[in-house]
C-alpha cells in the first residue's frame, strides 16, 4: 500500500498486521473524526482528522525505525476518541477539561471491546504488551517532553494554521534523534524554534478563547441532545457528521437546540469577564521542554535559556475563561 503523507512524504505500507489494522471500523472511523473537536466555525478551512494524525503517528515511529509493536501502539492511540475529539471531556460527565484524558481512561475497555484484539491474536501480537503505554516512552510521555504523538500533531498543525512552512517542518525533523528513548533536537536552535512552535499553537489555537467556546458550546449542545434522546452513547463513537446529521433533523422542532447549534457555530455573541459572567470553563495548557545537544551534553531548553523555566511554569497551568453569552 503507497500512502502519501503531507509530512512525511510517500511511505509504502507492507506489513499485514498495520495493513489490517488501518482497515478495520476503528481506524476507519477515525476519518470522520476532527482532530480539534468543532473548530471551523472559528478558524475556516482547518478541519483535520484523527486518521491522518494516526497513520502520522505511525509513520514518523516507522521512519526513526521504532518497534512494530510500538508502531502498532501509536497507529491506534487515539481509536477510543469519541465524536469531536477531546470536546468529549466536557459532554461526558466523567470527563476531565483540566487534563482532558477521558480518551486515555477509556482507551483500554474500547480497544478489548473492539475487533483490534482478534487481529493482534492473527498476527502474534501480545495485546497486553500494546495496551501499556510504559512500554513506548518514544509514542507517549509526560509533558513538558516531547513524544511522537505531540511531535506529529503540532507538525500537522504548524501547515494546517499556516504559521510555518513545509520548510520549517523538514528542519525540525531532519535535526531530530531517538537516543535511549528519547527525542533529542541535534542542536539549542532547533530545540528553541520548535518550543515556540509549539507555544503559538497552544496560545492561539489549543487552549485559547475560541477553544474554550468550542468546548462549552459542544458539551451544552451533545448534552441537551443526549437528554432529548436525539442521539445516544452509541452514537458518541460514530463520527462527527453522522452526529450533527441526526441531530440536524430536530433542529427546527425545537428552539432551544436551535439556540445551542447557532452557539455552537459562532453566531452569538459571547463576552469573557471574570466580574460578569455565566460560566467558568478551563482549557488543558501544553508547553514542552525540548531535550538538545548542548555544549557537548544533551540539556533541556530550559537549561539553556532560564526565562523558558518561567514559561512552562505559567503555560502549563490550565487556563479559565468566564464567559457569557449576549442575547
Amino acid at each position: 500500500m503507497k500512502y502519501i503523507d503531507r509530512i512525511y512524504g510517500e511511505f509504502e505500507i507492507s506489513e499485514p498486521v498495520i495493513l489490517e489494522i488501518i482497515q478495520s471500523p476503528e481506524m476507519q472511523r477515525l476519518k470522520g473524526v476532527d482532530n480539534g473537536g468543532y473548530l471551523e466555525p472559528y478558524f475556516p478551512k482547518t478541519k483535520r482528522n484523527r486518521f491522518d494524525h494516526s497513520i502520522g503517528v505511525y509513520l514518523l515511529l516507522k521512519k526513526y525505525r521504532a518497534s512494530l509493536e510500538e508502531q502498532i501502539a501509536g497507529l491506534i492511540h487515539d481509536v477510543s476518541h469519541p465524536v469531536f475529539s477531546h470536546a468529549g471531556d466536557y459532554y461526558f460527565s466523567n470527563g476531565s477539561a483540566e487534563n482532558q484524558s477521558h480518551q486515555d481512561n477509556s482507551f483500554e475497555k474500547y480497544v478489548r471491546k473492539s475487533d483490534l484484539p482478534k487481529i493482534f491474536k492473527k498476527y502474534n501480537i501480545d495485546l497486553e504488551y500494546i495496551l501499556n503505554d510504559e512500554n513506548f516512552p518514544i509514542k507517549e510521555n509526560n509533558l513538558p517532553d516531547i513524544c511522537a504523538d505531540r511531535i506529529d500533531y503540532s507538525l500537522r498543525e504548524i501547515l494546517i494554521f499556516k504559521i510555518g512552512e513545509k520548510e520549517d517542518v523538514d528542519y525540525l525533523l531532519n535535526n531530530l534523534e531517538i537516543k535511549d528513548g528519547r527525542w533529542i533536537f541535534y542542536d539549542f536552535k532547533c530545540a528553541k524554534k520548535y518550543a515556540n512552535y509549539f507555544r503559538m499553537l497552544n496560545k492561539i489555537y489549543w487552549c485559547d478563547l475560541p477553544s474554550a467556546l468550542m468546548f462549552m458550546t459542544v458539551r451544552d449542545y451533545m448534552r441537551y441532545s443526549l437528554e432529548k434522546k436525539y442521539i445516544n452513547l452509541f452514537d458518541l463513537y460514530t463520527t462527527d457528521g453522522e452526529v450533527l446529521s441526526k441531530i440536524s433533523y430536530y433542529l427546527n422542532r425545537d428552539e432551544r437546540l436551535r439556540y445551542l447549534f447557532d452557539r455552537m457555530n459562532n453566531k452569538i455573541k459571547v463576552k469573557n469577564d471574570s466580574e460578569d459572567f455565566q460560566e467558568r470553563i478551563v482549557c488543558k495548557s501544553r508547553v514542552i521542554d525540548p531535550l538538545c545537544y548542548h555544549d557537548g551534553r544533551i540539556q533541556r531548553v530550559s537549561d539553556i535559556n532560564l526565562e523558558w523555566k518561567e514559561v512552562i511554569r505559567e503555560e502549563i497551568k490550565p487556563k479559565e475563561y468566564f464567559l457569557k453569552f449576549l442575547e
